[in-house]
């Protein structure tokens, strides 16, 4: 049986919370965590490094809930699903009825780009539906932009005050009417630049040469740029196989960090969870594989048709 607000329902419980000081933070998160516990329900706490402090801090040793450092685990929204849903696996295994989340995903205040971030909390409500999570979103309001708090609002069905009170979010949207009409298309700074490689009609090898040759250029790490050949070369192939042509190919570098944009005169995919999930949607795979091994990917549909952004080397803000 589900214990607190989730009991009788099933599926994820999607929350969220606004705090203003660590005091707020942990008025909070610490009853969401002891409560987990005393109902006898697998409690993961999953903060960054200071929130995290300040739990470990609060609950004091041996305190029956699992601390994982958030950092690590929402390295990549794509990362983090599998990770997620993994954990989930495995406790539904065990026997849990319930098992209760607490974590706090990157922003730009934290100097992280949103749009990817905003894409997975609303993607959540879906792809952790087939479990019996009860997840806690809390949000600075000191480092987070007005726009994130807005779309967590967007994207969680319910509201903790500090006081404890919970309320019902009346801005929440269903998340595809939330990737449709709230999240705003974002661009990185380099591509107000004129591009190095700007190619029509490209084949996925022509494509994966172009990048490469800018190696030159951008001296990323071996991995970065693997990754980034793999992700244009699929982003190209989606783009052939799922989009309108003409398939068009932009490329900017500069030292530490690569950009490249693949757009076709398509609408792009339906399925919100597209990118973030292996199976979602035509391309599934292969975006899915850009999102685990680039540093950063954009979904963006527009008047001149859908583009996929791939990002690699030095992080953004």
């Amino acid at each position: 049986m589900r214990s607190g607000a989730p009991a009788g329902h099933d599926g994820i419980f999607h929350e969220t919370a606004f705090y203003g000081s660590d005091d707020e933070f942990l008025a909070v998160v610490l009853p969401f965590l002891r409560d987990g516990v005393a109902a006898g329900e697998p409690t993961v706490s999953l903060f960054g490094e200071h929130n995290q402090r300040l739990v470990r801090s609060a609950l004091g040793p041996n305190s029956g809930v699992t601390l994982i450092d958030g950092g690590r685990h929402y390295l990549r929204p794509a990362v983090a699903i599998k990770r997620h849903r993994e954990m989930l696996a495995g406790y539904v295994a065990g026997g849990a009825a319930q098992i209760r989340i607490a974590g706090d995903v990157p922003h730009p205040g934290v100097g992280v780009p949103w749009e990817w971030w905003a894409r997975y909390e609303a993607a959540v409500n879906e792809v952790y539906d087939d479990f019996p999570m009860y997840g806690l979103c809390p949000y600075d309001t000191r480092t987070a932009p007005p726009e994130v708090l807005d779309h967590a609002r967007r994207t969680h069905t319910h509201v903790v005050t500090a006081d404890g009170r919970r309320e019902r979010s009346i801005a929440y949207q269903d998340p595809r009417e939330f990737l449709a009409t709230s999240v705003a298309p974002w661009a990185d700074p380099i591509e107000a630049g004129t591009p190095a490689v700007e190619l029509v009609d490209v084949m996925p090898m022509r494509a994966r040469d172009a990048v490469a040759a800018l190696q030159v250029i951008a001296g990323l790490p071996e991995d970065d740029l693997d990754g980034l050949l793999v992700s244009t070369s699929e982003a190209v192939t989606n783009g052939l196989l799922h989009g309108r042509a003409p398939v068009r190919l932009r490329v900017w570098a500069v030292p530490g960090r690569m950009v490249v944009t693949v757009t076709d005169q398509g609408t792009g995919p339906s399925d919100p969870v597209a990118g973030l999930m292996p199976g979602a949607g035509p391309g599934g795979l292969g975006l899915w594989l850009a999102h685990q091994l680039c540093g950063y990917v954009s979904l963006q549909r527009g008047p001149g048709g859908f583009t996929i952004r791939l990002i690699a080397g030095e992080s953004v803000d």
